[in-house]
């Protein structure tokens, strides 16, 4: 019997689909770490193992070893502080960007093709100019954290304010509402989803931003970057993947605590997933 052209299609439950979440993501770290035992094992001799240590060598060496934990937490904290700080002054920068660009075309048409510049230059040609500019200490690398999380912030902003339905805004035109209403009241509510979405892409950018600065900027406090690419030099395999799992987690940490907030305030009137 087929069913009728009014008739709803099944929805899979709310609860598999979390469950998905949770499990698909979990299956595959276990494989991971199953290919990981594969490669160091099979594909690598014991006296070049110190490419690719075993997974339980990792765990026992950098963080079941308090004196090793802490070696990796201190730096770890300093570039927690440089990425957020730097993802802050970006998202100011970003947000008052993207609004100039959003209450006057001449603004975006001035403005878009530098920062796309911005984003296309490597980081790497900039750093130089930096050191230069402004020495080697935190707030050098404080501003390779704004210069490469800026972008996202700036072009999903600019979509989110740019978006807001065309019915809407008539019914704000024919209520006489003025530039500041139609921002703060339609715009900018209506802009808050894709922001969160840049701040999510660009939370992640910017831990990696105070990696890269750590392995030029190296005076002040060490960085989670610095720890890295001294244990690579001293060919230390337990603890420079360590470091890196860490770094990995402080970029998902950032991620997921962005992801949150967006729920928290968006959440309520906008969900993309109900389906």
């Amino acid at each position: 019997m087929t069913a009728g052209v009014g008739t709803p299609v099944p929805r899979r439950p709310r609860t598999s689909r979390r469950s998905l979440t949770v499990i698909l993501p979990i299956a595959f770290g276990i494989a991971f770490i199953g290919l990981w035992y594969l490669t160091s094992t099979l594909l690598l001799s014991p006296s070049r193992r110190f490419i690719l240590p075993m997974p339980h060598e990792v765990l026992v060496e950098a963080f079941l070893t308090p004196k090793n934990l802490l070696a990796l937490l201190g730096p770890l904290g300093t570039s927690s502080v440089i990425a957020m700080l730097g993802l802050a002054i970006a998202t100011v920068i970003g947000i008052v960007t993207a609004v100039l660009m959003s209450q006057a075309k001449w603004v975006e048409i001035t403005l878009f093709p530098y920062a796309v510049a911005l984003q296309s230059i490597p980081i790497l040609a900039i750093v130089p100019l930096i050191a230069f500019a402004i020495g080697y200490g935190f707030e050098s690398r404080i501003l390779v954290v704004v210069l490469i999380s800026l972008f996202p912030i700036i072009t999903n902003t600019l979509f989110g304010l740019q978006s807001t339905s065309p019915q809407m805004r008539e019914l704000f035109t024919l209520k006489h509402a003025n530039r500041w209403t139609v921002l703060t009241k339609l715009q900018f509510p209506a802009a808050l989803p894709a922001l969160f979405t840049g701040l999510r892409i660009s939370a992640g950018m910017a831990v990696v931003g105070s990696i890269v600065a750590d392995f030029f900027f190296r005076k002040g406090e060490s960085g989670i970057g610095l720890v890295i690419d001294t244990y690579r030099n001293q060919l230390n395999g337990e603890m420079l993947y360590g470091a890196i799992i860490l770094a990995s987690l402080l970029g998902l940490v950032a991620f997921w605590v962005f992801g949150l907030l967006g729920r928290l305030f968006v959440g309520s009137w906008y969900r993309p997933d109900a389906r």
